[in-house]
Order: structure tokens, then sequence, then C-alpha cells
């Protein structure tokens, strides 16, 4: 029997090009930036660089895009966090990397203004799910799988995985993942509504660019105002959450986009959004 190939990056990036950064690879088209994870064979993980640089480009990607696609090259979306070599794990103050690489990191891709979609191409474990769940949708290619590695090394989820897990799983299975270890293919991830959707790994890099290409076009500020007020969903009251939402509507109301949008609805034609 003939094995299936892996499933691959968007081809945005499926070409090498010149990049300013030494873990990632960045590509920019129509709108769409692609942030690949560049170290396949070390399956992508996340050491202080790696985190630096998705830093970086989640904050030049507004400027030349509308929407941030991240991925991995190679069999793996990412493995986790790189703990180094046995001299190095002696010395880690893992609370430090946590405060000063880590949450940099989450603030970023919590606070870009443009969507984020995880093309999840391979294995998502450790800090590499908690990267899928920080984003706004995950899109996962049935070859992939996720599994929270924590109980390997005696340490707890992190990344956010403590927050996201049981707000996305419930409380009985979020410690199952998180106890047992065991890993999660990326249909029963879908399922438990861990990520949006898993597709055939033949028909997942033009998912991908389907998904991202629609994003790309759409409000892309009435965008960013949905995903915060869905974040303060997660914590404000009932009454908070009533008159935050009132905030942001008015914030939406005043946007091009939706100007163009209740005209083309009015008018019964499709809208075109320009992004602000």
């Amino acid at each position: 029997m003939t094995e299936a190939p892996a499933p691959q990056a968007p081809a945005s990036v499926a070409a090498p090009g010149r990049s300013p950064y030494q873990t990632l690879r960045y590509a920019v088209r129509e709108g769409v930036a692609t942030l690949a994870l560049a170290r396949p064979e070390r399956l992508n993980v996340l050491d202080a660089q790696a985190k630096s640089d998705l830093v970086h480009a989640l904050r030049r990607a507004p400027g030349e895009a509308r929407v941030v696609v991240l991925t991995g090259l190679g069999e793996a979306f990412c493995a986790g966090h790189s703990l180094g070599d046995a001299p190095r794990i002696r010395e880690l103050d893992l609370g430090r990397t946590q405060r000063e690489d880590t949450r940099p990191l989450l603030e970023a891709m919590a606070g870009s203004p443009l969507p984020i979609l995880a093309a999840v191409n391979g294995v998502a474990a450790g800090a590499g799910l908690a990267l899928a769940l920080a984003a706004d949708i995950a899109v996962a290619a049935e070859g992939a799988s996720f599994a929270v590695t924590s109980a390997r090394v005696g340490t707890i989820p992190d990344a956010g995985l403590s927050f996201w897990l049981p707000r996305l799983v419930g409380p009985a299975r979020a410690r199952g993942l998180a106890l047992l270890g065991e890993p999660l293919s990326a249909r029963q991830a879908a399922d438990w509504g861990l990520i949006w959707e898993a597709v055939p790994d033949a028909a997942f890099a033009e998912r991908v660019e389907s998904r991202a290409r629609a994003l790309a076009e759409g409000p892309t500020e009435g965008f960013r105002l949905t995903r915060e007020a869905l974040r303060a969903g997660l914590e404000l009251s009932w009454s908070d959450q009533l008159e935050r939402e009132a905030d942001l509507q008015a914030q939406a109301g005043r946007t091009r986009d939706f100007l163009a949008g209740a005209l083309a609805e009015a008018e019964g034609r499709p809208p075109r959004f320009e992004g602000r």
C-alpha cells in the first residue's frame, strides 16, 4: 500500500525566501500573512528565539495584511517548548520563562488587530496545542494530533492551556487530557469543540487558503471588536457583558465597513469591505 503524503503548509510559504527571522518563514500574499514555524528537523519546538520571532511577525503583519495564518513546516505544527540539553535544564526557571518569553507571545496573539487562523498540519503538543487554542480559528488536517504533554516532565499545562482546556472541553475532559497525556486525533478534537474543523489531509492546504481568503476579505475592524467581545464574555457578568457589547457595537457602527455592509444589505448586493 502506498503511504499517503503528509499535509503541507499553505502554498504561500512552500517556497523558501529571504527572511529576517531565524526560526520563522514569513510571507504575505493577497492580504494573508503566513507565519510558518521553520525548524521541521526539531518539530518546530518553541524556544526563546522562536517566541521572539513570532511576536515580531505578529506586530509586523497588521501593516501588510488583513489576516494571519500560523502553521508549521514539515510533519509537525509545533511539538511544544524546547527545554534544551541537560546542563541547561538544570538551570531552567520555568516561571521566568513563562513570564518573559511565553506570556508576551500569547498577549501578542490576543492583542493582534487581525484574526489569526491556526493551520495545524501535524502534531500540536504542549505549547503547540496552546498556540492552536490561542488562535481565533483552528483548522487541522485529519492526520494531525493534539496532546497535553506536561505530565511527561512533571509540570503543569501552561501557555494558557489551564485557561482554555476546561472552558473548551469541560473540566472532566480537561483533567483527562492533562493527567493522562494521551493524544487526541484531529477528528476527535473537532468533535469535542477543541478546534473548529478537521479536514482530509489532501484537502487541507486548499481549505486553509479558502478560510484565510474569507477572513482577509471580511470586515477586519469588526472582526477585532468581535474577538474582544467574545474574550470579555469569558470573564464578565451578564450585566457587565451587555454594557461591554453596547460599547463595542458603538465602535463597530463607526467603521467604514459597517457602512459598506449595511448599504450592501439594503441594496441586495454582496458587501465589499475595506478592512477599516
